[in-house]
């Protein structure tokens, strides 16, 4: 099976024509709800290959591969994507409109160019518009308002582990995103580690969520009164990852014991214990700046628009 990776989005299946022989690596035009568009061929390993067929993922028109006139033409688009976007962000700097554009984008057939731009609120833009339909004739027009995960979908990059981003590979869709995700899986709450570049918390808290949950029901809760080897003892924290838990004992003391190691008791046990996070069942004991916004790194309207 081969599947096409649109330049700078996202991957679909094509149905290749009979007789028409593609091979992995090939530039390609294909048709797209936006027209004609210049794609990249790749062989679709098995696992990937039962995943869209799982998902109904539906196929891209094929229309043909691209000669060499094809690439000097592509060429010749991706200049005048560049100077189209100069063009267009001298215009909104004239209009002084509080908009910030990402990115100019043509299709390969040059009926249709797309401006892909983010801002705080809602613009009026009829005015630019005038211009820019005496700049850019013959051609249609469409101004794209897009989140900030949108815009880092277009402009691509590498994540804190080193890899692509999920959002400008795999990911079809940007799934909600809380706190409570950092908090149960015992991140560190800090802007560096919680959060990607386009400045919301990372996708990747959403993919391990579920196992830490299921994991943190079979410990002892935070809160409880537990016998361990030193004695009484009360929860105080949860370590998932190495299913062990800390217990603060009668002395003060906090000490890690394996999950398998301490006895839940039904007697109350007065010790006091500091939980930061009080609100989530399974997070353990955190050091929170207070001084951090925690809502800022949540989805809002502005994060995600799905115009791309």
């Amino acid at each position: 099976m081969y599947a096409v990776k649109l330049i700078k989005n996202k991957q679909y299946p094509i149905d290749i024509p009979e007789g028409m022989t593609v091979n992995h690596g090939d530039m390609v035009i294909v048709l797209t709800e936006k027209g004609e568009e210049v794609a990249q061929v790749y062989k679709v390993p098995p696992q990937v290959e039962s995943i869209l067929k799982r998902k109904k993922v539906a196929s891209i028109p094929f229309i043909r591969v691209m000669t060499e006139d094809d690439l000097r033409e592509y060429e010749e688009i991706q200049r005048r994507e560049e100077q189209g976007y100069k063009d267009c962000l001298a215009l909104i700097k004239q209009h002084g409109l509080t908009m910030n554009l990402i990115q100019c984008k043509y299709t390969f057939d040059k009926r249709k160019v797309t401006f892909y731009y983010t801002a705080p609120e809602r613009v009026d833009f009829r005015e630019l518009l005038k211009d820019l339909t005496k700049v850019f004739k013959r051609v249609r027009i469409d101004l794209k308002h897009i989140g900030v995960r949108d815009e880092t979908s277009l402009c691509c990059g590498n994540g804190l582990c080193g890899r692509p981003f999920c959002c400008c590979t795999f990911k079809r869709q940007f799934d909600s995103i809380n706190i409570k995700l950092a908090h149960d899986q015992s991140m560190p709450i800090a802007p560096s580690k919680i959060s990607g570049t386009c400045g919301r918390l990372l996708c990747c808290l959403n993919y391990e969520y579920k196992n830490y949950i299921e994991t943190a029901k079979e410990m002892v809760p935070v809160g409880s009164g537990v016998m361990t080897a030193d004695g009484v003892g009360r929860v105080c924290g949860l370590n998932i990852l190495t299913n062990k838990v800390s217990v603060k004992l009668s002395d003060g003391k906090i000490k890690e014991f394996l999950s398998s190691d301490v006895e839940m008791i039904d007697t109350d046990v007065n010790i006091e214990i500091d939980i930061n996070t009080p609100n989530y069942k399974y997070a353990s004991m955190q050091q929170t700046d207070e001084n951090i916004d925690l809502q800022q790194f949540e989805d809002d309207r502005n994060s995600s628009t799905g115009n791309i």
